[in-house]
């Protein structure tokens, strides 16, 4: 009979043992044993089914008994396997609700590692176990579907074997309604509790809680029906000695389609039982395959491919200040200025002034580094006729007559004393410190005036002397 599911079946099932492998790494680096466990009972599942439709794709033949004996064991501990992967990843979650902002050591990382192994590989290997304590035979063959395991419908199979998808995931809906509880209580600190655990992230805790959400919404009911049309088609028997349940082990029951697929209830149950490890393993995929941190991988992945094909990777932009968090100062600001060039000195022809005849005489002045420039010159200017002539220096190239004479009107009579002439040839004599331009300025603000000794400027840099006198009218 031709499966109306083929190749539709083996397609998804393919893509699902290659998808649900693609997060593992990143999430072993991060010690989620929970999602890893997931992953491998999916992947394997997935697997497993892919090659069973195609090897028994409209035949029932037996011509791999050891990969049947092997894969139905497989089966058992994956329908146990998945739903106790789910409940590792509840308890995390819950841990994370109620634990406090300290840093998780590496003893107590190990310690919820074996812990999950225990719960997530060690039950699903002990029930693969107990299941032989029901089978009646070795396996099942069912046309279009490939190895099912035999489970004899007798009262110890129901401790030993079917409860535990619905336990676990009654289980796991326990925890996850008390982390939903702690959430809301505490969600206030929710920020700070993640920021603890420094592989998960609000995005990621909130992924992990709707996977698990969905997965008891499927395991709970399916295994729930599963046993309702097991006991309608197979009434339970009472079990009466391990001899009696092993007769004939080695019998290998041969089902065609035509057979299973009549009755109705019995077609829904197995489709059911085999789509839901590709759902799983897509549903797992949908969820933490498009993160950030996945797109990052496939970045790292793809160059690493490309780089061995000839390709290399363009160098990325990177900011002046470095690594910005939160996404601030991304891009760089349009009104941001240039960076800062000092612009060389404008030489200023100073007329009707005091100077007018020695314009010329004056410093370049770096004021990137507060040196005097190589090519710059100095000028003593005397006043003719002074008896002493007093010295102004200053170190600023771009400080004409009219700052100069600024400077000289706001000084206190204290620094500048003034001895009034007793004759009108006589001068008045100015005493002043040195004006300093400061070793650097930022762009569009004035020089800042310091006082200095004159002695030190003498010694740093060469001055100009600059003598004022007044001239006092001669009386009629």
């Amino acid at each position: 009979m031709n499966d109306s599911t083929y190749p539709l079946f083996s397609v998804f099932a393919f893509l699902g043992f290659l998808i649900a492998l693609v997060p593992l790494p990143w999430h072993i680096q991060g010690w989620n044993s929970g999602t890893c466990i997931y992953m491998l009972w999916s992947s394997f599942a997935c697997m497993i089914q892919f090659v069973d439709s195609v090897v028994w794709s409209g035949n029932v033949d037996n011509p791999a008994p050891v990969w049947c004996d092997i894969s139905t064991k497989f089966l058992i501990g994956a329908g146990v396997g998945i739903p106790a992967a789910s409940l590792c990843i509840n308890r995390r979650l819950f841990k994370i609700s109620r634990m406090n902002a300290a840093t998780v050591t590496r003893k107590e990382k190990l310690r919820a590692v074996y812990e999950d192994l225990a719960i997530g590989v060690g039950i699903p290997i002990l029930v693969m176990v107990l299941h032989y304590v029901v089978q009646g035979h070795r396996f099942n063959i069912l046309e279009n579907v490939g190895c099912t395991p035999d489970i004899w419908n007798t009262p110890p199979a129901y401790p030993l074997v079917l409860m535990w998808p619905i336990l676990l995931g009654c289980v796991s809906f326990i925890y996850a309604s008390l982390t939903l509880r702690a959430f809301w209580r505490r969600r206030a600190q929710f920020s700070e509790l993640l920021a603890a655990n420094s592989s998960m992230s609000t995005s990621r805790y909130f992924r992990l809680m709707l996977l698990c959400c969905v997965e008891m919404a499927c395991t709970v009911p399916l295994s729930a029906f599963s046993i309702y049309i097991n006991n309608m088609d197979d009434p339970i028997q009472p079990y009466v000695s391990w001899a009696n349940a092993h007769y004939n082990f080695s019998f290998v029951e041969q089902i065609a389609a035509i057979i299973w697929t009549s009755n109705r209830a019995s077609y829904i149950s197995v489709e059911l039982s085999r789509w839901i490890y590709p759902f799983s393993a897509f549903l797992f995929f949908a969820l933490f395959g498009f993160a950030e941190e996945a797109r990052r991988h496939y970045r790292m992945a793809f160059w690493a491919i490309a780089k061995r094909l000839g390709y290399r990777q363009p160098p990325q932009k990177k900011l002046l200040l470095g690594s910005l968090r939160f996404g601030d100062l991304k891009k760089e600001s349009k009104d941001q200025l240039p960076p800062y060039t000092p612009s060389p000195p404008i030489r200023r022809k100073r007329q009707d002034s005091l100077l007018s005849s020695h314009a010329g005489s004056f410093i370049n002045i770096d004021l990137e580094k507060a040196l005097p420039s190589p090519a710059s010159t100095s000028a003593t200017l005397a006043a003719v006729g002074s008896p002493t002539d007093s010295e102004i220096t200053i170190l600023s190239p771009h400080l004409d007559y009219v700052e100069l004479r600024d400077s000289v009107a706001l000084a206190s009579p204290a620094n500048f004393p003034v001895h009034h002439p007793s004759s009108p040839r006589q001068f008045a004599r100015l005493s002043a410190e040195r004006v300093l331009v400061p070793p650097y300025h930022r762009p569009f603000s004035p020089p800042t005036i310091c006082p200095m000794p004159a002695s030190q400027a003498l010694a740093q840099c060469t001055t100009v002397q600059v003598s004022t006198h007044t001239e006092a009218a001669e009386s009629a």
